[in-house]
């Protein structure tokens, strides 16, 4: 439990060795009592700010009565916002002001009314179900903000009018445009619909996020037997949301019982990885690098490179490439310009022990041809059929692709949240570049 984590002195030595990943961190007083937990994307840069900030009022006081720190690593923002809630409600801290100033603490409630609605409350009443209480109102908007994109809910009691947010699709079906539908069979199937949202959200907001997505899947697939594929692909869509927001699946409760289960499970995902490659080529995978491309129709081509260390995104070794060459259009071209300006750092940024490209034959083969000297393996991932692409050195003139798809598991896992993270991560320095052109342009 809590109580059992590695306590560590608040200095920047032990700083300096905490993961830039989400979770969240403990503070604790002399009788090894928390004081103040807290949560954060990045963990590491949050706690540093605790020391190199010059703090005011009630956090210098926190500082300078708290005698030691530990952490919980998790897998998302999603997973640290109800851990942060479980642990905040169970421990109470004194310095989780929200929770002990004039104000009552802050909930997600649901009602119980023919169309539920999911509302931020601070007080609870016998006639809906509560999640929390959530230790800010932020918290409490970012939870219900990613849920929102996924599974749409009303805020509002029926109506004569759709609501604003039906036309952005926040609130979709809309309770009040459901009860002008006159055709019953349609309106119940609408209705169902919109329940069928509210009952996911109950579900998650429980720690049961693997539950709704083998739902959805069971639902996405049924759907596409029915040949109703409009429908199948709206569940496809929500289950890549589900997924980009709570990557891996892990239910809160298994970090109460163990604080370290995502080490664990980062580990097991590394074996697994090595068992599936070792046939072919050698790797500890301690170090893996991603790299992906983004541009529209060749204008900005930008890429990136993050790096995953133990299975850890470590933001500290991420970089940006801006594509210089005029054959930006080609997405090879492009990452042969950026392995022979990352083959220059290898001594300063360090060697990887596996790189992965996002793409097929052609990407892994550009790498595999420049990375020839260096013995630093690599391998390729193709999205849509999920393959995974090795080369293999035939004889001194030819390359030998091995492919096969990759099953459902740890291997796979990890692989997805390595490109996805490398997509994300290059797609962001594109629009930050698109926008510093549109501005110079006004």
């Amino acid at each position: 439990m809590l109580e059992n984590l590695e306590k560590l002195n608040l200095e920047k030595i032990n700083l300096n060795k905490v993961p830039t990943s989400n979770g969240i961190y403990v503070f604790w007083d002399k009788k090894e009592l928390p004081l103040y937990i807290g949560k954060s994307k990045n963990l590491r840069i949050r706690l540093q700010s605790y020391l190199l900030a010059k703090l005011t009022g009630k956090s210098k006081k926190l500082i300078e009565l708290s005698q030691s720190f530990s952490y919980i690593k998790v897998a998302s923002d999603l997973e640290s916002l109800l851990l942060e809630a479980n642990l905040v409600k169970k421990f109470q801290p004194k310095f989780n002001i929200q929770l002990k100033d004039d104000k009552n603490p802050l909930y997600i409630k649901i009602t119980k009314e023919d169309y539920p609605r999911v509302l931020a409350v601070r007080k609870e009443e016998e006639d809906s179900i509560y999640f929390g209480p959530f230790p800010s109102s932020t918290n409490v908007k970012s939870v219900l903000w990613l849920l929102r994109k996924i599974f749409p809910f009303s805020q509002h009691k029926v109506g004569k009018k759709p609501c604003l947010y039906s036309q952005i699709e926040l609130c979709d079906p809309c309770p009040s445009k459901i009860e002008k539908v006159r055709n019953s069979s349609k309106k119940n199937e609408l209705k169902k619909r919109y329940k069928s949202n509210v009952r996911m959200i109950k579900t998650i907001l429980s720690g049961k996020v693997k539950v709704v997505r083998l739902n959805l899947e069971k639902d996405m697939r049924r759907l596409a037997k029915e040949e109703k594929f409009e429908e199948a692909l709206l569940q496809r869509k929500k289950i890549e949301k589900l997924d980009y927001v709570t990557q891996p699946i892990n239910p809160v409760t298994f970090y109460l019982k163990n604080p370290n289960f995502l080490a664990d499970i980062r580990n097991q995902e590394i074996i697994n990885l090595k068992k599936i490659i070792s046939k072919y080529i050698k790797s500890n995978c301690q170090r893996i690098e991603s790299y992906d491309v983004s541009h529209i129709s060749g204008s900005y081509p930008t890429a990136s490179m993050v790096t995953f260390i133990n299975g850890d995104a470590d933001k500290a070794f991420y970089r940006h490439f801006k594509i210089k060459q005029k054959m930006g259009k080609s997405d090879t071209d492009s990452l042969r310009e950026v392995i022979k300006r990352r083959i220059k750092h290898f001594s300063s940024w360090g060697m990887p022990d596996l790189i992965v490209v996002d793409g097929g034959k052609p990407q892994v083969s550009v790498f595999f041809k420049e990375l020839n000297n260096f013995n630093v393996p690599v391998v390729g991932l193709a999205k849509r059929e999920d393959l995974l692409v090795i080369p293999v050195v035939k004889n001194s003139y030819s390359i030998n692709f091995i492919t096969f798809r990759l099953k459902s598991g740890q291997a796979r896992n990890l692989l997805h949240r390595m490109r996805d993270e490398a997509h994300r991560f290059a797609r962001s320095y594109h629009t930050k570049l698109v926008k510093i052109k549109l501005f110079r342009n006004f």
